[in-house]
């Protein structure tokens, strides 16, 4: 999504939460009622390219609503999860964030694409609904400023911190990075530009949901690159990997956190033997996730994937906020998650930065090993 069309939504959402859409609808009155169950209003991709992804975070988002549920709720009431597709696509996602707020949403858990979730912030900001962003992390999204608005994902920026420090420490003398235009990927891709240096030999921009990318990798070959960093998601990373390959490309290839997917394996069949990945950690690198693997195992009868573990600390989270709070008032609940202090989450103890972002990235470097990406180095 380029920037004019984000910044296009954004006015068009904020006009939107001006007008009397019904944004606080019934969901006034539930903020009043302390019997009502708290609602956590989730935005992931159900549909469209990034689909594979959403069932990962909604279903770890439901386990953690069910365990706490379990244990008595949260101020003596229920959680429940308001789950609905943003596909991806800033369009829909504002549709869905006006959804699920006048459903009456407390807390925003979700946002897996940035450029997706980027115009979804004043929406919520004007019902006075904080946001815990478990996936999207571009940023852009930081740059705001914005007072409800908390990400539990490392930044963009951190993510081009240690992609450089891999980059570097492969020697790489020659890199090519390649993005969507997105303002996940773009920011990326920029990020790591300057940090870089001349080491960088071209960087190019591709169209995301084609399938020929011959063009792009023509001029990626012309520079003689032996490293390459693409940005973007898995459809089109898969695709990028397979026909590097295929064309002949020797050298090392890395993609960043939105190609972290079973779906790229599939994609680029066997040319993803050796990719490495940017990402924060997932199930499988979490030392002490095993027993969380299986209860999310036996429940749902597949492994949790990426963002899931993110997604279930989303919950929890946000549950953890309500009760220092004591109350689901907005304000409220944005005061008790900026005095959050060494809360236990997946990717360590928590502690949120003035900007509202992790103290530390956290970001790992996999690799894929035969069906799956395998932790490769901790970037300790």
């Amino acid at each position: 999504m380029r920037s004019t069309q984000v910044a296009s939504l954004v006015a068009a959402a904020m006009l939107l939460a001006g007008c009397g859409q019904g944004l606080l609808g019934d969901g006034g009155a539930a903020q009043q009622d302390d019997k009502a169950p708290i609602r956590l209003g989730m935005l992931v991709p159900q549909s469209g390219s990034e689909a594979a992804i959403g069932p990962y975070m909604t279903n770890a988002a439901q386990l953690a609503v069910e365990e706490i549920n379990a244990k008595g709720g949260v101020l003596g009431r229920q959680l429940e999860l308001k789950a609905a597709d943003d596909a991806c696509d800033a369009q829909t996602a504002v549709a869905a964030a006006n959804k699920v707020v006048t459903e009456g949403v407390h807390v925003s858990i979700g946002g897996y694409c940035s450029g997706a979730t980027l115009p979804t912030l004043p929406v919520f900001g004007k019902a006075n609904i904080p946001m815990i962003i478990p996936a999207a992390n571009s940023q852009e999204l930081v740059d705001q400023k914005l007072k409800h608005v908390f990400l539990i994902n490392g930044t963009g920026t951190q993510q081009a911190e240690s992609a450089t420090k891999w980059i570097t420490k492969q020697g790489a003398t020659k890199v090519a990075l390649m993005h969507d235009n997105t303002s996940y990927s773009k920011d990326i891709a920029v990020r790591t530009q300057p940090l870089l240096g001349d080491k960088v030999v071209i960087t190019e921009a591709v169209t995301p949901k084609e399938s020929d990318y011959s063009a792009n990798i023509a001029n990626v070959l012309d520079k003689k690159a032996d490293f390459v960093y693409w940005t973007g998601y898995f459809q089109e990373g898969g695709l990028i990997i397979r026909q590097l390959r295929q064309a002949g490309y020797k050298g090392a290839i890395m993609v960043a956190d939105g190609s972290v997917s079973p779906k790229l394996g599939e994609i680029a069949g066997d040319e993803a033997e050796g990719v490495f990945a940017t990402m924060t950690p997932i199930p499988d690198t979490l030392p002490d996730a095993k027993g969380w693997i299986d209860s999310y195992t036996k429940k749902f009868g597949s492994a949790p994937g990426p963002y899931s573990n993110q997604a279930y600390d989303a919950v929890r989270l946000a549950a953890e906020a309500i009760t220092k709070a004591g109350s689901t008032d907005g304000a409220k609940v944005i005061s008790a998650l900026e005095g959050i202090d060494g809360f236990a989450m997946f990717s360590g103890p928590l502690k949120f930065t003035p900007e509202h972002t992790l103290s530390a990235g956290g970001f790992q470097i996999l690799v894929w090993k035969g069906d799956k990406f395998a932790l490769q180095d901790a970037l300790s």
